[in-house]
């Protein structure tokens, strides 16, 4: 009896130390850490990873803070609440249904948090070097979060690239400009916080993603619609760009014929002011202290032409994408940029201007891509955001009844999209079918199930 109990006993020691083993206790900025076993048995996910202090109270309207400190092991089994915003009911019936229909996560200002997805057998080996991918989503930049529906890392760990995804602070929390707060901290980007939260993420993973298996000199970023046009701000920003390895653009558009005339800081501030004192939000104290609650109320009635997005400051976006693109200062690193054939307006055009102008400047290839698989089960064709399901992998969890070949399709997709993370070339080793943006050949790469 004594020697079973013996036997019983020393065979859940060892398992206890097999799975310590597989999921270490991590520590990061703020403290100590531990991941969940994902869908996949050999991916840790950790959910709701805080990459800066909360930005509610007095840090409403701040560049984000560090980390605040917490006590104990974090197990990160749950999502960070997603950004104050509106309903996914609001974003209209069509695209309800398709990305909204499971409900509405938490909102909350408490929302800079990012999700990690990284191969069990990677974690706290600094050595591994996997590449690692950072996703912005998109969302008008008034809504959306980093753990929609069609977002999932499982298939890009398996794949052996870790991806990251982040919340930042969207809509009038994230992107307004006032001159109370110009005169406060002119020098941190007034008005550009969700901008300012993305780089904050990006800084977080440099920082800390060896300790998940990651390679912090093997960055890539990526995103779509207004998470491409984040892309955008990130490769031209001083502040961030030199973080970058490789850069992925979802119909994000390109670039303009000619560089077209933008409003200034100055006059959005005006602008910013003239409506919240309509509101009687008359000073940064009253603005401060206005519950989260009754911004969103005022955001939900701002007049049409008040639009609360990243706009340039002389800190960290000092011009547009079209200039930058032209006088060469955007991240010199290799890019995939492409569209949906649905997408409105037509992106083509914007997007062979940016990939030839990178042809003339610089040797580093420019991947363009067309997403023209029209999806089963309406007529809605191949809709803006309706590759996310097959660059993600995430064709189970819509409503569509995706065929054999929409897996097939996910697969070469998904592959693409990880090898452009590992090398810069969406390639797989042994393959040249999808050749660099030559203007002399015009050649794009068509995804589709033909």
């Amino acid at each position: 009896m004594k020697q079973q109990l013996l036997a019983i006993l020393l065979l859940t020691l060892t398992g206890c130390g097999s799975q310590q083993s597989t999921n270490p206790v991590l520590d990061i900025e703020g403290g100590k850490i531990q991941g969940v076993a994902s869908n996949d048995p050999s991916v840790l996910v950790y959910k709701g990873v805080p990459y800066a202090a909360a930005p509610v109270g007095d840090l409403r309207w701040k560049a984000p803070q560090a980390v605040t400190p917490w006590e104990g092991v974090l197990i990160a089994d749950k999502w960070g609440a997603a950004a104050m915003q509106n309903s996914g009911k609001a974003t209209g019936d069509f695209y309800f249904k398709e990305f909204y229909a499971d409900g509405d996560p938490e909102f909350s200002e408490d929302c800079l948090y990012l999700n990690i997805w990284t191969p069990a057998d990677a974690v706290a080996q600094p050595d591994k070097k996997l590449p690692v991918a950072m996703w912005i989503h998109g969302g008008a930049y008034d809504h959306g979060y980093g753990y929609e529906v069609t977002m999932d890392g499982d298939a890009w760990a398996k794949r052996g690239v870790i991806l990251v995804t982040i919340n930042y602070r969207v809509g009038i929390f994230g992107f307004m400009a006032h001159p109370d707060l110009i005169a406060e901290d002119a020098k941190n980007a007034p008005g550009n916080y969700g901008t300012l939260d993305q780089i904050a993420a990006l800084k977080w993973i440099k920082n800390n993603i060896a300790q998940f298996g990651g390679d912090p000199t093997n960055i890539t970023i990526l995103g779509q619609s207004a998470g491409a046009a984040s892309i955008k701000n990130l490769v031209m920003s001083p502040l961030s760009k030199k973080l970058i390895s490789h850069a992925i653009i979802q119909s994000g558009g390109g670039i303009d014929e000619k560089v077209l005339p933008e409003q200034s800081l100055t006059e959005f501030a005006a602008d910013c002011k003239t409506f919240m004192d309509e509101n009687g939000l008359t000073d940064l104290d009253k603005m401060r202290a206005a519950s989260a609650e009754r911004l969103m109320e005022i955001f939900n009635n701002k007049p049409q032409e008040l639009r609360f997005r990243p706009h340039y400051d002389s800190v960290n976006i000092p011009y547009g994408f079209t200039a930058a693109t032209f006088d060469g200062t955007i991240a010199n690193v290799p890019y995939m940029i492409g569209y949906c054939s649905n997408d409105n307006p037509a992106m083509g055009p914007g997007i062979q201007r940016f990939a030839t102008e990178r042809k003339k400047q610089h040797t580093k290839p420019v991947y363009t891509y067309l997403f023209a698989r029209s999806l089963p089960g309406d007529n809605a064709g191949s809709f803006h955001s309706s590759e996310l399901w097959f660059m993600f992998h995430t064709l189970d969890r819509a409503w569509r009844p995706f065929t054999e070949a929409d897996y097939k399709l996910a697969d070469e997709m998904t592959d693409a999209w990880t090898n452009f993370a590992k090398t810069g070339n969406p390639n797989a080793p042994d393959s040249n079918d999808w050749k660099p943006y030559d203007p002399e050949t015009d050649f794009t790469y068509v995804f589709d199930i033909e």
